[in-house]
């Protein structure tokens, strides 16, 4: 959906600066008409605003499993999460969005994003077993991840800039609206 909207937007835009007289404030003042009127504003904000919301309520979940211990092949708070069924599991009861099971699969369903854009909510991605992508988790801001360690351990926040992270980080993921459908399996683009 937010895709259609933006290329409904772009195409009137598009329309509009074609008629539109050389004036910039002029321009700039019909295209704000045209932008309330069409009501596009406020539903790129709407839509700003939810996704801001959904980061937000997913690192906050996310943080309420702190503790919880690491288990290899691990998918729930009873039994213990391995670091992509941390993942997959804050996604779908959070935002609804079951992710693909293995870290790898992950992020070959997502976004890439440079590691300057990174989000709350986001993903991180470390090569932690020598090969790509072998460990996730989501980023909380401030430089800072939750994650499922490793056997031993407990589900607890990082700092990416400690040396053992920022020599193994291996890129950053969004997972966008058809990234995933409910199944788990990659959506068709």
């Amino acid at each position: 959906m937010p895709r259609l909207l933006l290329a409904s937007l772009l195409l009137a835009l598009a329309s509009f600066a074609h008629a539109a007289p050389s004036n910039s404030t002029t321009l700039h003042d019909d295209l704000d008409r045209l932008m309330a009127d069409k009501g596009f504003a406020s539903r790129l904000e709407t839509a700003r605003l939810t996704a801001s919301e959904r980061a937000s309520d997913l690192v906050v979940t996310a943080m309420g499993f702190l503790g919880v211990p690491y288990r290899r092949g691990g998918n729930s708070a009873e039994t213990g999460f391995d670091c992509s069924g941390f993942v997959r599991a804050m996604y779908g009861e959070t935002i609804g969005k079951l992710l693909p099971r293995r870290a790898n699969e992950q992020a070959a369903s997502t976004e890439t994003i440079p590691k300057s854009d990174l989000k709350p909510g986001d993903l991180v991605f470390f090569n932690t077993m020598r090969r790509a992508f072998s460990h996730v988790g989501i980023y909380v801001g401030d430089g800072k991840f939750i994650h499922a360690p490793r056997s031993g351990a407990t589900i607890r926040v990082e700092d990416m800039h400690q040396s053992y992270w920022s020599r193994r980080f291996d890129g950053a993921r969004r997972v966008m609206a058809n990234d995933a459908d409910e199944t788990g399996n990659a959506a068709t683009r």
